[in-house]
């Protein structure tokens, strides 16, 4: 529960990628992303291990928090700082016991109820979506400002704002409370993720 989560934190999805998912995973580190998460709901575990590891890799050398996405022995073999967890996958109290004390676990929340529990369940910290519509997630439930406000005061762990963020409104979700702010097709569609990364990255204090 040791990793930072806070500022830019981009989902890599090969699926929403216009580039090698590991070549914007670089592009965004390199644009001032803190947080990566491999997120690839197509391939197989075992086809994903060595693009895991390899930004892994990349997050080590930017001194930035890698996270892998429902699967706990993806993100144990790649050498992930942590996982992240919808409402339907395993619980927290169920993943603790298998990736240990030091992982850190994200857990997906729509609710104040949601983000509590999640937090009494020892999550290192929460995601708050979807603020703005979005076509990156299927069946994404929507959220708000307010609704992150609220979840903001409502736990003392980080709060991730996710959904439909873009450098037009990232300043509203920090200015309501948000730690970081998740993406994925902004950067990951992008023409220029570096560059993308970089305005967003700079709307952090």
């Amino acid at each position: 529960m040791n990793a930072v989560i806070s500022g830019l934190y981009v989902i890599v999805d090969p699926a929403a990628c216009r580039r090698p998912a590991i070549e914007v995973a670089r592009l965004a580190l390199e644009g001032g992303a803190r947080v990566l998460q491999w997120r690839d709901k197509r391939r197989e575990k075992g086809a994903q291990l060595a693009d895991a590891r390899a930004i892994a890799a990349l997050c080590r050398r930017h001194g930035a928090t890698f996270i892998v996405n429902d699967h706990a022995d993806l993100a144990l073999a790649s050498g992930a700082d942590g996982i992240h967890l919808g409402q339907g996958d395993l619980p927290v109290a169920a993943v603790r016991p298998i990736v240990g004390d030091a992982f850190t676990i994200g857990v997906s929340t729509n609710t104040i109820e949601e983000a509590r529990s999640a937090e009494a369940a020892g999550a290192g910290y929460v995601a708050v979506g979807s603020i703005f519509a979005t076509s990156s997630k299927d069946l994404t439930r929507p959220a708000s400002l307010e609704r992150l406000r609220e979840v903001r005061a409502a736990v003392s762990v980080p709060v991730v704002a996710i959904g439909g963020i873009t450098a037009a409104n990232i300043a509203a979700v920090i200015g309501a409370g948000a730690d970081a702010a998740a993406v994925i097709s902004a950067v990951c569609a992008a023409d220029d993720p570096r560059g993308v990364a970089a305005d967003l990255a700079a709307a952090f204090p």
